[in-house]
């Protein structure tokens, strides 16, 4: 709340100003605020605490009483709340937090929770307490994974640039395709790693999460804490840099857990392979290994073309493998000695 307003974007805080007006407009209707939680994750002593504040439409049931299916746009049309405070209550301790400008909640809230799936509550402006979950790592495990989203566990078949609008905006969640194995193969690592963290890290918006939990569901791919991005501008830019956001809670993430060594899952449209390239350059140490999904001549022309070749990285002391599907990298990551 104490940011510099003459450093802020413009365009940011035209932004801010709309959602200010959409936020009186919909609390003269008598509408609230409520507390939208996502997976996170923590280590010993420690919790990560992801979620949002927003006011929501009432979602559309259909004549049989269920929710109706969701176009991507719907997502999007909560309107933030700016700064609010929010109370998490985790076993007999509340602790208040504070949203940021996008009524993002992204905080470490000290605390001693048994490794594992761990649960707690979350609540705004005096309403229900909403249940919100963590991954707790604990200090014996060694072994973790991080997984891309579009083209690598989810299909996509459009030009990058296009991607995020077509999938955030367009798209009913249902329509969504996975990429063929990959739900396998994930549900395979996890099992053979008893305790090990899954991490879905995606450049998508935070509007998006409970969509992309749902299509995880539904395609059986292991539950995993969620690691989206706020769209919109920042500071001093139109929009947030996706590569950074990759880059930033890789960097995250090694810190937090010197002691996981992390598979690195992506595909070879443009980024994925420099990101974890960079990555392993700078913490050799916390990569176990990195799995690319080749795209089809087809993807990777829609994508911008490919990233530099995995033969370069003969040499690594992590092993590089692709393939064009799960079933693929499977075969390839057997052979690496990652599973059995």
């Amino acid at each position: 709340m104490s940011e510099d307003k003459t450093r802020i974007h413009w365009f940011a805080r035209l932004e801010h100003r709309l959602h200010i007006w959409r936020e009186k407009r919909a609390r003269r209707k008598g509408r609230t605020a409520s507390v939208l939680p996502f997976a996170g994750y923590g280590g010993t002593g420690w919790v990560r605490v992801l979620g949002r504040v927003l006011i929501v439409p009432p979602r559309r049931r259909t004549e049989s009483g269920e929710y109706a299916s969701v176009r991507g746009w719907r997502s999007f049309v909560g309107i933030p709340i700016s700064y609010a405070t929010v109370s998490v209550t985790i076993g007999d301790r509340t602790h208040e937090v504070v949203a940021d400008r996008g009524g993002v909640i992204d905080t470490v809230i000290d605390t001693d929770l048994p490794s594992g799936w761990q649960r707690f509550t979350m609540t705004v402006e005096g309403q229900q307490p909403i249940e919100a979950t963590a991954f707790i790592v604990g200090d014996e495990v060694d072994f973790g994974v991080v997984s891309d989203v579009d083209d690598t566990v989810m299909v996509t078949a459009l030009p990058r640039p296009f991607i995020a609008a077509w999938n955030s905006f367009v798209v009913d969640e249902h329509a969504r395709l996975p990429v063929p194995g990959m739900a396998v193969l994930l549900e395979q690592v996890v099992r053979q790693h008893p305790g090990s963290p899954m991490i879905y890290l995606s450049t998508g918006a935070w509007n998006v999460a409970p969509t992309l939990s749902r299509f995880l569901t539904r395609h059986l791919f292991p539950s995993g804490s969620m690691l989206l991005t706020d769209w919109g501008p920042t500071h001093d830019r139109w929009f947030r840099s996706g590569r950074e956001h990759k880059l930033s809670n890789l960097r995250r993430l090694a810190a937090e857990f010197p002691h996981v060594r992390w598979l690195l899952i992506g595909d070879d449209g443009q980024h994925d392979e420099a990101i974890y390239t960079e990555f392993e350059r700078e913490h050799p140490g916390s990569v176990a290994g990195v799995a690319i999904r080749r795209l089809s001549t087809t993807e990777a022309m829609l994508a911008g073309g490919r990233a530099e070749s995995p033969s370069e990285h003969a040499d690594d002391a992590a092993a590089w493998v692709e393939a064009s599907d799960g079933a693929g990298l499977r075969e390839r990551l057997t052979d690496a000695g990652i599973l059995h």
